[in-house]
């Protein structure tokens, strides 16, 4: 099992930055790539963007391209969510997971993120 612990959100206003941080511990050799998925009130969970630890391969969902950079520090075992010119509609709870053989399968707290217009 990984062990995931998030941080770094908060509230900011529309167009400004925040950077996530997620620290993993415990068999974190089983993990291939992590990725950041996020939940708004009254929708459904969402992917947001995933790295491979092998060779930082990333993947975002669309609406964030451009906006938002997901890179790790293998040393820290540790992953970024850096998000800029954030939107009203980026507000929800973040959070980081381990993908391991099949799925992402496990799972941090979470971490608020509320953007003001």
């Amino acid at each position: 099992q990984v062990q995931l612990v998030e941080s770094g959100g908060g509230l900011v206003q529309a167009g400004g930055s925040l950077r996530l941080s997620c620290a993993a511990s415990g068999r974190t050799s089983s993990s291939i790539a992590m990725g950041w998925f996020r939940q708004a009130p009254g929708k459904e969970r969402e992917f947001v963007a995933a790295i491979t630890w092998s060779d930082s391969s990333t993947y975002y969902e669309d609406s964030v391209k451009g906006r938002f950079t997901i890179s790790r520090d293998n040393a820290k075992n540790t992953v970024y969510l850096q998000m800029n010119s954030l939107k009203p509609e980026d507000t929800a709870v973040y959070y980081c997971a381990s993908r391991g053989l099949k799925k992402y399968d496990s799972w941090g707290q979470g971490t608020q993120v509320t953007v003001s217009s």
